[in-house]
């Protein structure tokens, strides 16, 4: 249940990102509605949880001693290019997320996180806590 909620938070969290910063646009996978557009978001979302659980997890490992030297602002960078990765990878598969340049990814990657930051702290009380065994 975490798993989904987690999923709908990014989906939202994007959908305002693509609303706010300018250089950062969705292309449905399919011309329509509304239906056509969340399932896009939702598409995205699990693109960018693989993503950010595959590859970012390897980049911080591998570039831990640049997190350290950089107080951990290389993070920002970090999570650009994971932004990018996202678009490249829905581009190749003829939809989705569309990033103008590396700091239009930047950009929407701090937004990114900061909205799905505030989502997760209001969401908080619905989540909870995961149960110890």
């Amino acid at each position: 249940m975490r798993l989904v909620i987690r999923l709908l938070i990014n989906a939202v969290a994007l959908w305002l990102t693509t609303l706010i910063v300018t250089g950062v646009h969705v292309t449905p996978f399919a011309p329509g509605g509304t239906l056509e557009t969340v399932l896009t978001f939702l598409l995205l979302a699990v693109i960018f949880g693989v993503v950010n659980g595959i590859i970012g997890n390897l980049i911080r490992i591998v570039a831990f001693p640049i997190y350290i030297l950089t107080l951990g602002l290389v993070a920002l960078l970090v999570n650009g290019l994971l932004l990018l990765i996202v678009g490249w990878i829905s581009g190749l598969l003829g939809f989705g997320l569309i990033v103008d340049g590396f700091w239009w990814g930047v950009l929407g990657a701090l937004v990114l996180g900061i909205i799905s930051w505030l989502i997760g702290i209001l969401l908080r009380p619905v989540i909870g806590k995961p149960k110890s065994r």
